[in-house]
């Protein structure tokens, strides 16, 4: 009998790579005959001052039914942060249980069977970085940090790659790739610093330390055990959530 785990790694290894070269060149070809149908019906002047080109798009071509196109930027917004907040919740989850964040976060609800205290924590600091108001410092922040991680991310990937080459992988693809990656990584982090430095990105990256100084002492060498185990039991019954044993 075949062991129906295998299979699906299996599965896994041929069809996932292929969902990702499919997904990532149908929209890649979605943008450019978007961006070519902007070019074609507003001049350069109307795209530099349109706040929203869409919009204008959509206003000169559709007529009195431009509207659709401020209902489908609003669905497609909905649907990527829809996306995003599951996906960065159960990064947490995941995180948490390999030990890199508090074991709180890795546990699930006993009844709704969902990584609730992750989604929480994410929700939590999705309402934090939402306190200046400024939507595109937001963006820029966010954009800015999410690169240094990728950039982090892919330094990691190559090393092991040089560095141990017998390691099993799921998913391989030639360095030159990675590589590629990481110099656009490293371009988009210090572009916007080095055009227009400003003080608020001295603050992004003491925000990412903060992240090392808790997890060195508390999570790493396990200070004040007795302390955290305290607040996981009342988080615990408080939630009604207990450790998982699967992935959800």
């Amino acid at each position: 009998l075949i062991n129906p785990f295998w299979l699906c790694f299996i599965f896994s290894q041929v069809n996932l790579p292929r969902a990702l070269v499919i997904a990532i060149s149908l929209v890649t070809g979605l943008y450019l005959l978007v961006n070519v149908s902007y070019l074609t019906v507003m001049t350069p002047k109307e795209l530099m001052s349109s706040t929203a080109v869409a919009i204008t798009w959509g206003n000169k071509v559709l007529g009195s039914w431009g509207w659709i196109m401020s209902l489908a930027a609003a669905l497609s917004a909905f649907g990527s942060l829809n996306g995003t907040f599951f996906s960065g919740g159960r990064v947490c989850f995941v995180a948490a249980r390999e030990g890199h964040m508090p074991d709180i976060l890795s546990m699930a609800h006993v009844h709704r069977l969902t990584p609730s205290p992750a989604l929480i924590f994410t929700t939590v600091i999705s309402l934090v970085v939402l306190i200046p108001g400024d939507f595109q410092s937001i963006v820029n922040y966010f954009s800015f940090t999410a690169w240094f991680f990728y950039a982090v991310t892919l330094s990691g990937l190559i090393y092991l790659k040089i560095k141990k080459p017998e390691l099993p992988r799921p998913y391989s693809v030639p360095i030159v790739l990675p590589i590629l990656i990481l110099l656009v990584a490293i371009f988009l982090v210090l572009a916007p610093i080095i055009d227009q430095p400003q003080i608020e990105y001295l603050y992004v990256a003491l925000f990412i330390l903060s992240g090392a100084i808790v997890y060195v002492p508390f999570i790493h060498f396990k200070l004040c055990p007795g302390m955290f185990d305290k607040v996981t039991t009342f988080l615990q019954l408080f939630l009604e959530v207990a450790p998982a044993e699967k992935n959800l």
